[in-house]
């Protein structure tokens, strides 16, 4: 094992919280109610690294994920999402981990849309596949995958939008004495700046409540965002967060991503 005990679930449980938002708006953990149209294509690639320092262990999460997402209907995607993950750690005598996490498969489905208004409402249903006992024991994610349903509200603003998710994610672990399943509630709050043409600017913030073997714990997370589209196909993206905890006291990291729309 590349890390400690308590290291490895804190990692893991990193990897199921914040890798399955591959699938959202870029670069923000909170979704939009958005989706591609019928025949529409959309490809992502983004770069996270997240480091969390434990009292003075520190580990590192660099993770690359990948996202296909074509649009079935008008208002129905369905997207398949993998990833490669490096994990480290400055503790003595460790080594560095790397290989594929749990790839993910979702759909989302935009039920309502209120013209008048501008207020839209999306479900989305992610499922985070096994990976093999060997890799959930390195930390890379979860042996026997995960599930996420996330309800998204859109509100179009005379400056831009405001994104609203309540999301709820079950996961599953091979070795429960190890890494004992854990329930994750995500709630979170994005108003979201079209500063221009070409530019957004976005405030994400929330708060997760993890649950695992009955103990609870708090986490919440600001993120600062921008969004640059020389065209209206491509959008690329940076975002930098800071997470509050009671078990680190330094909880950080910064994602980049590119978007490209075609059909």
């Amino acid at each position: 094992m590349f890390v400690s005990t308590k290291s490895c679930v804190a990692m893991s449980l990193l990897l199921a919280t914040w890798c399955a938002p591959s699938w959202a708006f870029q670069p923000l953990i909170t979704d939009d109610t958005g989706t591609q149209g019928k025949g529409g294509n959309q490809l992502e690639v983004s770069w996270n690294d997240d480091r969390i320092d434990e009292g003075g262990v520190v580990s590192t999460a660099r993770v690359l994920p990948l996202t296909f997402t074509r649009g079935l209907t008008d208002t129905l995607d369905v997207g398949v999402s993998v990833n490669h993950t490096r994990l480290s750690t400055n503790e003595a005598g460790s080594t560095v981990t790397s290989g594929a996490g749990n790839a993910t498969l979702g759909l989302k489905w935009r039920f309502y849309e209120d013209e008048p208004s501008k207020t839209s409402l999306a479900l989305k249903a992610e499922l985070g596949l096994p990976i093999s006992q060997e890799q959930e024991r390195s930390g890379l994610g979860s042996g026997k995958g995960s599930y996420t349903v996330t309800g998204i509200l859109m509100q179009e603003t005379s400056f831009g939008a405001i994104l609203v998710n309540i999301a709820g994610t079950q996961v599953q672990f091979s070795d429960s004495a190890l890494n004992p399943d854990a329930s994750i509630v995500r709630v979170s709050l994005a108003p979201v700046w079209q500063v221009s043409e070409e530019w957004k600017l976005a405030l994400d913030v929330g708060s997760i409540t993890e649950t695992v073997s009955d103990q609870r714990s708090h986490t919440s997370f600001v993120e600062l965002g921008a969004v640059y589209s020389p065209s209206k196909d491509l959008d690329l993206a940076v975002g930098f967060f800071s997470r509050k905890d009671p078990s680190s006291s330094s909880n950080t990291g910064i994602t980049a991503g590119v978007t490209w729309r075609f059909r």
